[in-house]
């Protein structure tokens, strides 16, 4: 197994990381030729939706080329309803920019057989030529997409249990709901991996522990982000605070102390 040195990049807050993954997506699109994204959701994505919403607004930027997969979406909770990732994106990006119709991929978590469900999306990203750029957050536990710990770096898209702790961090979003859903459909490790580059972005001392074990710890299903050293094109960009427990950035920090 060859392993790779993600390229690392740490600002000094949020606002600073959304805005340079706003721009190096901008980057990527403004070539005119046709992309294809993956496309992640939850709170460290929303200010960098924001961003790329402002700039289609504003014509700096079009998605009239561009063709999008998001990562996962919660197994049982109706589209419309507080949760459900498909609402999260038309909230946040789909209905705030030029996309043509169809082209915006999402999972379906209300499917009767959700098996089904996970191969004809295999399927449309295969036909599809694949995902150009892929967009990550990570899970204070090491998730990637929904793929917990345990998740094989082998694994395409399929309905996976969600770790507890997972559930507790999703319960702000599910108040209305006795509990949080307990299961949901991801994108495999091995989907996440197919993908030409990623973009990770991770902000806030609760990403710290993760962030570390992924980039400075062993490559190890107990924490899938490490698998992420196995893809040769990997930017993750982080705030101080999800920097804070690597020994690279701290090293620094004495240095420049």
């Amino acid at each position: 197994m060859t392993l790779h040195s993600p390229h690392l990049e740490v600002l000094a807050d949020h606002a600073s990381v959304a805005e340079r993954a706003a721009a190096l997506v901008i980057a990527r699109l403004r070539g005119g030729a046709p992309v294809t994204l993956g496309l992640a959701t939850g709170a460290t994505m929303t200010p960098l939706y924001a961003r790329l919403s402002e700039a289609c607004c504003t014509g700096a930027v079009s998605f009239r080329a561009v063709t999008s997969f998001n990562l996962d979406e919660h197994v049982g909770v109706p589209p419309h309803e507080p949760g459900s990732f498909e609402r999260y994106m038309h909230e946040h990006l789909l209905d705030h920019i030029d996309m043509a119709p169809g082209h915006a991929h999402l999972l379906d978590g209300m499917a009767g057989d959700l098996e089904a469900e996970a191969a004809r999306y295999e399927g449309l990203i295969a036909a599809a030529g694949g995902i150009d750029l892929q967009l990550l957050g990570i899970g204070a536990n090491g998730h990637i997409g929904y793929n917990e710990p345990g998740s094989d770096f082998a694994s395409r898209t399929r309905q996976i249990t969600l770790d507890p702790a997972t559930r507790r961090a999703n319960a702000a979003s599910f108040l209305k709901r006795s509990s949080p859903p307990d299961r949901a459909i991801t994108m495999g490790i091995e989907t996440i991996l197919a993908a030409r580059a990623i973009i990770v972005i991770a902000t806030g001392r609760a990403k710290a522990k993760a962030i570390a074990a992924a980039l400075e710890g062993p490559v190890t299903t107990d924490c899938p982000a490490s698998a992420l050293r196995m893809h040769g094109d990997v930017t993750i960009l982080c705030d101080e605070e999800a920097a804070s427990l690597l020994a690279a950035f701290q090293n620094k920090v004495r240095k420049t102390g």
